[in-house]
Parts: structure tokens; sequence; C-alpha cells
């Protein structure tokens, strides 16, 4: 017998089968079905992203805005989510050398001698601006051009005054950057009630205009930027350390400043790529076409506890108008996560954005024209800020991890602690106290920080969970309700990422009284042994608050009379007792 044979495409194949064999064809149509089902179709983030034109990616946090970067990002956090707590040993890129530089091959090809060399741009040329006013020879090297990213930070103007009080901004030039300003800024929880707040996180700052007007302001004052270099590796001598980039170029400085971020091969080595203990994961858009545009969230809550895939997790968000448009608007989706390999990727985090916030800010999808969509990784660890670990060199920013553990990144941190830090590096350099000992004193141990790992802990869902899914909820209602009874004192500090102990004795006091009933959920939720360890870190947040309250007035007067190695160094227990007791906050 003959077969007729008829030829149909299926999904872009040619695919043969005979006309009138019912057998046949019906295998036809069990091969066309499994076309079907093992073909990928895009998902809804490919696809919005892949149709939103893309500018030049550049340095720093939520630099990068394609689908390819946000790929790549997704393969670092699969990475981070199934290492084991401790991994192999990381390429190593400090190197140690008990000899001075002038015995070594390298004397002579140097082609450049700086007082400090800063590796990562995005924040480092804000230290390298500070420390070149300061008259040290400063150079930067950044991998990419240095640039600001175009979507905004937002912050409080009270922070950005620090940049003009250490004299790297003019008061007129904050207001050249400042691409946005909105009030009022809330405070939501699922229906529990909103709170109403003023001039917190409530400025956009264009990056882009921030960064040039400092980069300007550095090359005026003498500094080198490098563009376009990466670092290969470090050799530590005796008198300096000596910067190899990936191009062949050689510097030699007699410190080297780490400002390459949370994913630094220096912190790598120096942590021995441990797990990071928490991580926040951030995704997000910049959109225009919203209506009801004047005000911010600075957290909000519009759920429970919801299933991603294997996981559980807690969704908070936040909301900004963008300086781009009138009806142009960010919105952030952001979760506690600690990294398994069961955790959420960033592309499924963004396919359950696009369903959660039309919901969240009462409009369309269809509605709105994306802009960009924004993605983060944020690891923390519990052992943060990072002591030096070699000679002539100290990290810097996000490298540093002495960002709060509950914040998406530096920036804030950075305008906080700048003076201190970039006045303590002038020290050291002056006085030539650059080893790791010495460098440890700019990044010590800090109580107030160590004390937030409770809120990222008790932020975070767990799978499974012996808790309410509404817990995480009423417990932060319940802390900012108390915060808000006791007034601005007790919850402006703390809503810029600023613990204090009198302040927070009140908060957990008033919800103890005022909702006692949540307290054995929180030793189920956050655990008895996390719970010891923060009631340490409680006790040292008073007795850092006693030190810099009572003895630091006593110690001051009698520094100048000390040998120099030891007045900088009680120089910088005073900083440290100050700061890690959140008291450099100033209303």
């Amino acid at each position: 017998m003959v077969l007729l044979l008829q030829v149909q495409p299926i999904n872009g194949l040619l695919f043969q089968c005979p006309k009138k064999n019912p057998v046949t064809r019906r295998r036809a149509r069990a091969h066309r079905c499994l076309c079907l089902q093992t073909q990928t179709l895009p998902s809804r983030t490919q696809r919005i992203m892949e149709g939103l034109p893309v500018s030049s990616e550049v340095g720093g946090a939520g630099g990068a805005y394609s689908y390819s970067a946000l790929k790549r990002l997704d393969q670092v956090w699969s990475r981070i989510c199934s290492a084991k707590t401790v991994v192999e040993e990381p390429k190593e890129v400090v190197s140690n050398f008990p000899w001075l530089l002038r015995n070594s091959d390298l004397a002579n090809k140097a082609v450049d001698t700086f007082d400090v060399l800063i590796c990562g741009g995005t924040l480092g040329i804000f230290i390298a601006t500070a420390l070149c006013a300061k008259g040290l020879r400063v150079g930067v090297v950044e991998r990419n051009v240095l640039k600001g990213r175009e979507q905004e930070w937002n912050i409080s103007r009270k922070e950005l005054l620090e940049f003009v009080e250490i004299g790297i901004l003019a008061e007129d030039e904050i207001e050249q950057a400042t691409a946005m300003k909105f009030n009022p800024n809330r405070c939501g929880f699922e229906g529990k009630g909103d709170i109403w707040v003023e001039d917190i996180l409530n400025l956009g700052v264009s990056p882009v205009k921030l960064i040039e007007i400092v980069k300007n302001r550095f090359i005026s004052l003498g500094g080198i930027i490098l563009e376009g270099y990466s670092m290969s590796s470090i050799c530590i001598f005796e008198d300096a350390a000596v910067l190899q980039l990936t191009e062949g170029k050689i510097l030699s400085s007699r410190l080297i400043i780490d400002a390459m971020g949370n994913f630094s091969p220096v912190v790598k080595q120096i942590r021995s790529g441990r797990k990071p203990d928490g991580v926040c994961l951030v995704v997000g858009s910049c959109a225009r076409g919203f209506k009801n545009n004047s005000d911010s969230d600075v957290i909000y809550s519009s759920s429970s506890v919801k299933k991603i895939g294997a996981s559980a997790a807690q969704f908070f968000w936040e909301a900004f108008p963008a300086g781009s448009g009138p009806t142009d608007r960010t919105t952030y989706m952001f979760t506690y996560v600690d990294p398994q390999p069961q955790s959420p990727k960033l592309e499924e985090l963004l396919e359950e954005y696009w369903k959660l916030m039309p919901e969240y800010q009462g409009i369309f999808l269809d509605e709105l024209e994306i802009l960009r969509v924004l993605y983060g990784i944020f690891p923390t660890y519990r052992d943060s800020p990072l002591p030096a670990a070699f000679n002539r060199v100290l990290q810097f920013g996000d490298a540093s991890g002495i960002q709060s553990p509950v914040s998406f990144g530096g920036f804030g941190s950075l305008t906080r602690h700048l003076k201190r830090l970039s006045t303590g590096i002038y020290e050291a350099i002056n006085g030539n106290f650059l080893d790791a000992h010495n460098l440890s004193l700019l990044n010590p141990y800090m109580p107030n920080l160590s004390t937030s790992w409770l809120f990222q802990r008790a932020m975070s869902a767990k799978e499974p969970s012996n808790v309410s899914p509404d817990f995480i909820n009423e417990l932060l209602y319940a802390n900012f309700q108390s915060m808000q009874k006791l007034g601005d004192p007790v919850l402006r500090p703390f809503l810029q990422d600023v613990v204090q102990f009198g302040p927070l004795t009140k908060t957990l006091g008033l919800v103890m009284l005022n909702k006692p009933q949540i307290i054995p959920s929180i030793f189920k939720q956050v655990g008895i042994p996390v719970l010891l360890d923060w009631s340490g870190h409680f006790f040292m947040l008073g007795y850092y608050t006693f030190l810099s309250t009572f003895a630091d007035p006593v110690v001051r007067p009698l520094l100048s009379a000390l040998p120099p190695e030891m007045q900088y160094g009680w120089k910088r227990r005073l900083e440290a007792w100050k700061y890690g007791a959140g008291l450099d906050y100033k209303p």
C-alpha cells in the first residue's frame, strides 16, 4: 500500500505524518504534544527585559539592568546557595612577602606610586576624595567607566549633609544631585494600620550627577583615576603594597583600600569562601504611569508568608517617586533568606513581583511603561565589620560589612562613617600604623550592628515553620506602633538604620507590656541560640553607651600626653564606643 504523506510544521520543525493511518496520526499528535512540552517559553521577566533598551553597565550594586546580567547574577546566587558551610579555598589574590619592595623583582616595574590606592570606584570615589582633600596622593582603579547608575539612591538630607561637613560637597551641589523630593513616608503591615513619618529616605539622589560632581572634585584635587582596569593580585611587602592589574600595569602604594563590594575577591580570600549567614534579595522596577505619586513607602508588607517553589518567603515593599518624570515610580520587593539550595532565584522573585506589584500599587501592569528592571543580592555575615586580615589592606563600604544586615547596601552607612574613616585612615598613613592590628581598629566590633541580626532573623520566613504565617507582620507592627508611641527620638533613628540602647530597650519593654502573647512565637521564630547570642550583643550595646557617655569625657583630655601609636589606638576606641552605640546619630 502506498501512503500519501503530508508535511506539517510543528514549532518551526517539519514533521511528516501519514494522511490516513490512524495509529501513525496518534503518534504524530503525541510527538507534537511532547515538542510543545519540552520547548521552554520565555518567562514574563525575559519578555519584559529583552524589550527594554539597555545602557552600558556600570560598577556597584544595581549597576546592570539586562536580562543576561540577571541570569549571571542568578548563577552566582545558585553557587552561594549550593555551597557547603566551608567550601574549597578561593583563589589567593593577596600574598605576603617578608622583605622590602626594593629587594623584589617588582621594584622597578611599578609605573606609579601612591599614598592610597582604592579598588572599586562607585563608593570608593567618596573616600578617595576625602583623603585627597587631606593632601594624600590617591588613585582609584575602576574596571568600568567611573559613573553612577541611572537608578536613584534614596536617602535623607541629613545623611547627605555629612558630605558637606567633611568638605567633599558644597550644599548647593546636594541640590544639583537631588532629582526628587517627596513626603510623607509610610510604614505599614497588611491592613493593621499605617504609620506616617516625614523626611525619611525622602530624597531621590541621582548617582550619575552625584558621582560626576565628586569625581570632578577628586580630579581637581590631583587624584588619579584608572578606568577600564581590574585588580589581578596584591603583593604585601614590609614597606609597600603592590597592585598588579589584569591589563599588565603595576602600581605601588602605602595602603590599598578594597571597595569592590560584597563579591570582592579579597573578601572571598579572607572569609575562605564561607557561605553568608543571611541574604537580602531585592527585585523591582522603575515604571511610568502612576497617578498617585507624591509619597513613599519606607517599608510595607501587603501579605503574610508566601510559598515560592520549595521555599517560604515574607515579602516587603519600598516605593519612591522617581526623578525622571512626574508619573515615574520605583517599587522594590525584597525578602530575607538563609542561602539554601531551595532558596528562590531572582528571576522567580521577579515573576512573583509582576503578579503582586499591581495589586500593591493599585494599577494594572499594562497601564505602565517599564523603564528598567532592578535586582540585587546583598549577603551579610554575623562577624561584621570585617577586621583587616593583611598589613596595608583595608576593606571599605560593602566589602567591610559596615552596613546594617537589614539594609540593601552601604550608601547610607557610608555617609555616617565617612568622616570617621577618612580621619582614621589619614592618621594611620601619617603615623605609618599600617599593620593589620592598627587597621582593624578602623573596622571595630560594633554592637549596634550585631543587635540588628535579630531583626533580620525575625523578618526571615522559615520552612517548615511552627509560627503563624502572619507572625512577622504582627511582630513588626507591634514594634513600629511602640516606637510611634515613644515618638521621633525612638522611631527616626531606627528608620535610618541606627540602633541605640535607650530607644531599643524602651521599644522592647513596650512590646512586652502591650503584646505579651507574641513572646513565645519570637522564641520559636528566631531560636534560643540566636536569642542568647543577641543578648550578649544587647549587653555590649548598653556597655558601649555607658563608655561613650561617661568614660569618653574622662579619657579624651588625656590623649595628647600619649605616644603617637597609643594616641591613634585610643582615638579609634573612643570612635568605636560612640559609633557602636549609635551615638554618632544627630537628630
